[in-house]
């Protein structure tokens, strides 16, 4: 029964992140879901990509049930190549790539137990080995962060926050900055009372 429990719990987690995540993209021009918004190049289309590549492997061969789409060999993905979205790839493509990629993971999930074996190749040795468990896991940790990621980035772009729509609540702009600027003077006074433990240092 506690297997059965966990299962659905992590399952019911990641069935939430996951629509977080697209909710993420709603409302924003082709432009803004795909343009590098960190020095790094992090963009929220390429999140979403990312996300679900990470999915159809773990979710998929990882337990002998490759996912029927074509995927990036590992290496290339491994190199950031799932991570943008190049001009010829469209939002309705790579939104409708990850929700087929959860049927297919879902489709794994449901039919397998918690301890079910799976290999994990691109894990280094000696441990490649693995179960659903701790793979559901993984998926579940590398949604959570990538959406925690997304939230910054929406936010950033237009002020929206949230985890869900019907949850959404109207952006006072006042309010916000009045709550920045609290911050900020709380920053500026643990600064001045070497509060950090760096006041002592020659930064030159």
């Amino acid at each position: 029964m506690i297997d059965e429990f966990a299962k659905d719990n992590l399952h019911r987690r990641l069935r939430r992140d996951r629509e977080a995540l697209l909710w993420k993209l709603d409302g924003l021009s082709a432009y803004d879901v795909r343009r590098p918004l960190t020095a790094t190049g992090t963009n929220l289309l390429g999140l979403v990509k990312h996300v679900a590549t990470v999915e159809a492997r773990y979710l998929g061969e990882v337990f002998d049930r490759p996912s029927p789409e074509p995927l990036p060999r590992w290496q290339d993905s491994d190199g950031g190549g799932d991570q943008w979205a190049r001009e010829d790839e469209t939002r309705e493509q790579i939104t409708a790539f990850y929700r087929r990629t959860w049927e297919h993971a879902d489709a794994t999930i449901d039919a397998l137990p918690l301890d079910a074996p799976g290999h994990v190749p691109w894990w280094p040795e000696p441990a490649p080995n693995t179960n659903l468990f701790a793979v559901l896991t993984h998926v579940l940790g590398e949604t959570a962060r990538h959406t925690g990621h997304a939230d910054i980035l929406r936010e950033g772009l237009d002020g929206r926050t949230g985890l869900r729509p019907e949850h959404e609540q109207s952006i006072d702009e006042q309010a916000r900055a009045a709550h920045r600027a609290r911050i900020e003077r709380a920053a500026r006074a643990a600064r001045a009372a070497g509060r950090d433990g760096i006041r002592s240092l020659d930064l030159g």
